[in-house]
């Protein structure tokens, strides 16, 4: 686990930007079981090579037109609990930190793993949830 004052700048740029930090399994377990309207959740990381731009594209992907009815988060390495929780409902993808789902109607209908992220600008990550966005929601 990583320390709480380590991670909180990373983990408030999402929630100080309109994203639910989910801590628990319950919370994850409720949330995503919802059989109606879209749920854009980020698992987080301290990997400063891919989360670094995940992070800002999620943000900026929330600012489309189109958009998600609910933003959260998942912290790996933080939350395990809740990230386990998470990590069932992205089945059959890997465990992959950072990622970036998107749920319609209790479905996984569109994912971001590590490799899709990892070397790829905020804005060319944003523009592909924007497109799923635009798609899902």
């Amino acid at each position: 686990m990583y320390p709480a004052e380590l991670v909180r700048p990373m983990s408030e740029e999402l929630t100080r930007n309109g994203f639910i930090g989910l801590t628990t399994p319950e919370q994850v377990t409720e949330l995503l079981e919802k059989n109606e309207g879209t749920v854009l959740l980020v698992v987080n990381s301290v990997c400063g090579c891919a989360a670094a731009n995940a992070r800002p594209g999620a943000r900026m992907a929330a600012q489309n037109a189109k958009k998600p009815d609910t933003l959260a988060t998942v912290f790996a390495g933080v939350d395990g609990d809740a990230v386990s929780t998470a990590r069932e409902f992205l089945l059959p993808y890997p465990a992959s930190s950072p990622s970036i789902a998107l749920f319609k109607d209790g479905k996984l209908v569109h994912f971001l793993e590590r490799h899709h992220i990892e070397g790829r600008s905020a804005t060319l990550i944003a523009d592909n949830l924007k497109m799923a966005f635009d798609h899902f929601c």
